[in-house]
């Protein structure tokens, strides 16, 4: 049975795609910085590479978590929020990635449009959620209007 038969919003299946990918190679880029960059990097390095590794991996899970809100939110509030929190990833994530391996200081300033789109994202998902789903809204107002007649049919 699919989604909109339910009343529900789906995700674009490649948000998804892209969640899991990001959050397969953030578990990649963290043992990558845990073992492969320990004895390169400075320390205030490898805590930025782990940063952008964390914040990864938060976004990924919210990517692969927002089918669960499906009966709260319609799917182009979840999808806007979706493609948010990719470009987030790539821009905040990325550019600490690049800064904490290549030193090269102007990756720095890329930062803080990553958490831009990070915080934007979530405010559509507040915004999202806020409004509803009308799926859901016209299910309520349908039970409600149900004519119940006496019998043991309504058992």
């Amino acid at each position: 049975m699919k989604n909109e038969n339910l009343g529900l919003a789906t995700l674009a299946k490649p948000y998804l795609i892209m969640g899991a990918l990001l959050a397969g190679l953030a578990v990649v880029f963290g043992a990558f910085g845990a073992h492969g960059l320990k004895s390169v990097l400075t320390a205030q390095q490898l805590n930025t590479f782990e940063i952008g590794v964390r914040y990864q991996m938060y976004h990924a899970l919210a990517l692969l978590l927002l089918p669960a809100l499906s009966a709260f939110v319609s799917s182009s509030w979840a999808n806007r929020a979706a493609l948010c929190f990719v470009i987030g990833t790539v821009l905040f994530s990325g550019s600490l990635y690049a800064l904490a391996i290549s030193g090269i200081k102007w990756f720095g300033p890329v930062t803080p449009f990553g958490g831009m789109f990070f915080i934007i994202g979530w405010v559509l998902l507040v915004v999202g959620l806020i409004k509803g789903h009308k799926g859901t809204k016209q299910q309520h107002k349908g039970q409600n209007n149900v004519n119940h007649k006496p019998g043991a049919d309504n058992v």
